[in-house]
């Protein structure tokens, strides 16, 4: 019997709710390789079942330059003494290790770009921490082969940049186990956002509306950097009764709350070329689960939502004119009805099933 090929997967988080990883990681089961996803195991993780392996390390540092310089220590070690037949490193906070691992053992490596990293809104304002990650991005992204990320935008720069073709697999959930849920006429109003709550991604902006807003609740789905923070506005605006926080959900309770929102916010802001060229998974969850949306006026989500017209595009993150949008968006019957109708035909051709054939053509060659 022919021996399965060994993937190794990794990632900096601690698996539980990234969701672009555990469907890369089910295909390539899918696809005969034996996988196994690494992360990191933090205080509040969650446990864990997956149909391939996994591996959490517990680290000393949780964030900083001493959680980067450990994970990529503590993964280097794994992966030198694991045998493997492809890595495949998850972001350039993951690339260290991978990379020289598989010039040591000479395995295959395979990079997935979740975002254009060197241009995150934590990097801006910090020019000498931002020069460290794009030194080590030129010296390890012009000798990789296989590459691909989250949209064209992002492609494209990598290939101006380096001269180096990236592929393009989006973030677009699976087909099966589709939830569509029809709410109570009379029932609270739900304004979601689901995703990592970290600065630039409007959210301030999105509670401070909500002084505006009537019959219906802002729903914060995620943790982050300014959680808390977040929290702490809340209390100062006198908005509890407005906005709840769910914290990290698995990939299972996100799946179960997303159909139960009227309205879902992918309001980031333009703080750099990263999220200018934002196409989140939030954004293809939200259609999965027939979700009329608001976005900010950034390209590649601009044109998601006109080509197949399934919700808002506002072009200020100014409270009240935020509110505005958002009111519109939840009150006009006409433009609602018309969205509902085009969010199940985008559905049909928006699936993860078409997508992995970009990544089946990626990893054909290794099995």
């Amino acid at each position: 019997m022919k021996r399965k090929k060994q993937i190794i997967v990794s990632v900096t988080n601690d698996l539980v709710a990234d969701n672009r990883v555990h469907k890369v990681c089910t295909s390539l089961e899918e696809m005969g390789f034996s996988v196994m996803l690494v992360g990191r195991e933090l205080n509040n993780s969650q446990s864990i079942t997956r149909s391939y392996q996994t591996h959490r390390m517990r680290l000393l540092f949780s964030k900083g330059a001493c959680f980067y310089a450990e994970y990529n220590f503590r993964l280097f070690l794994f992966l030198l003494f694991r045998k493997a037949d492809v890595l495949l490193a998850n972001d350039l906070d993951a690339l260290a290790a991978n990379y020289l691992a598989s010039k040591i053992k000479r395995s295959a490596l395979v990079y997935d770009s979740h975002e254009y990293f060197t241009e995150v809104p934590e990097l801006i304002g910090r020019p000498r921490i931002k020069r460290i990650w794009e030194w080590l991005e030129s010296k390890m992204l012009p000798n990789l082969k296989h590459c691909y990320t989250v949209c064209d935008s992002i492609a494209t720069v990598y290939n101006e940049k380096y001269g180096m073709p990236f592929q393009v697999v989006r973030n677009i959930p699976t087909s099966k186990n589709t939830v569509q849920l029809n709410k109570k006429e009379n029932q609270q109003k739900i304004i979601l956002y689901q995703g990592a709550v970290n600065i630039g991604r409007g959210l301030e902006q999105a509670i401070k509306a909500m002084h505006f807003i009537e019959g219906a609740q802002l729903v914060i789905a995620g943790d982050g950097d300014i959680k808390e923070q977040l929290e702490e506005l809340v209390s100062t605006e006198k908005l509890e009764n407005k906005v709840r926080f769910t914290g990290r959900l698995t990939i299972e309770e996100l799946a179960k709350l997303t159909p139960t929102a009227d309205l879902g916010l992918s309001i980031e802001e333009d703080l750099g070329l990263n999220y200018r060229f934002a196409l989140p998974n939030k954004l293809f969850d939200y259609i999965r689960s027939g979700v009329p949306m608001l976005i900010s006026d950034l390209p590649e989500m601009k044109a998601i939502v006109e080509k197949y017209n399934i919700g808002a595009i506002s072009n200020s993150h100014d409270p009240k004119e935020l509110a505005n949008a958002i009111n519109e968006a939840l009150d006009n019957s006409d433009k609602r009805k018309i969205w509902k109708t085009n969010l199940v035909q985008a559905s049909k051709e928006l699936t993860w099933e078409n997508e992995a054939e970009v990544l089946k053509g990626i990893f054909a060659e290794f099995r």
